[in-house]
């Protein structure tokens, strides 16, 4: 008995040559994507500074991140509460003060249990946040969850609904782009604090070279009286 040709190949075969076909739609799509999510393994994540920490009442905790000018800057941060089963007492309540490199307000919130933040950086270097606790007595200890954003990752891309293939693909495009200008603006400003390490390092060197240069003479000058006093002392005792 002769067996009946298998048709599930034949099915098959010309199926996958058509989706995996170089000029089909679905083969560039496939390829443009794979694209992107290699850029995308080579690109740093940008990170997201979230921590929980304990404070003392009475005391203050300060963190400082370093942003720079024209970034977006957003956060949020909570007291925890100890007592589930209980609301957060009156007395769990903190202020919360951010301030530039220069020492201006970005943010300033008094006796909150919970609040959050936003603002756009007009300076470049270290800012800093500033939780402060009031006294009491007996003394407690709150814990603080915290969480600060700033630059590419304040843009919220979990915000962004499910769509389709292409327009995914366009948002990642997007992302890319994003990171890309954001690693850009990086390159940017390392290159001007290095322009401005450089002239640091030139007139330091060049004072270094200028007190060299009059310590020598100095210490000529003294060597040069040490022979002329010892010289006039060995004359006058008749020595030489």
């Amino acid at each position: 008995m002769q067996r009946a040709p298998d048709q599930s190949h034949s099915i098959i075969f010309p199926i996958s040559r058509v989706l995996l076909s170089p000029n089909s739609k679905m083969w560039r799509s496939i390829s443009v994507l794979a694209i992107v999510v290699v850029i995308l393994g080579f690109v740093p994540t940008p990170m997201v500074k979230g921590m929980r920490f304990d404070i003392k009442t009475g005391a203050t905790k300060c963190i400082t991140e370093d942003i720079q000018s024209n970034s977006l800057s957003v956060g949020k941060y909570s007291i925890i509460n100890p007592n589930e089963d209980y609301p957060l007492p009156d007395s769990h309540r903190i202020t919360v003060r951010i301030t530039s490199p220069l020492g201006h307000n970005c943010h300033y919130a008094d006796q909150k249990d919970v609040g959050n933040f936003a603002f756009t950086a007009n300076e470049d270097g270290d800012y800093m946040a500033c939780f402060w606790v009031a006294k009491q007595n007996p003394p407690t200890t709150m814990t603080v969850e915290f969480e600060w954003r700033s630059g590419l990752a304040a843009k919220d891309w979990s915000k962004v609904a499910k769509r389709g293939q292409l327009e995914m693909m366009e948002i990642d495009l997007k992302k890319l782009f994003d990171t890309i200008a954001s690693i850009h603006d990086e390159m940017y400003y390392l290159r001007e604090r290095e322009e401005s390490m450089q002239v640091l390092i030139r007139s330091t060197n060049s004072k270094m070279a200028t007190f060299s240069f009059f310590s020598l003479i100095v210490c000529l000058a003294v060597a040069a009286m040490q022979i002329w006093h010892l010289k006039t002392f060995f004359e006058r005792k008749k020595l030489i």
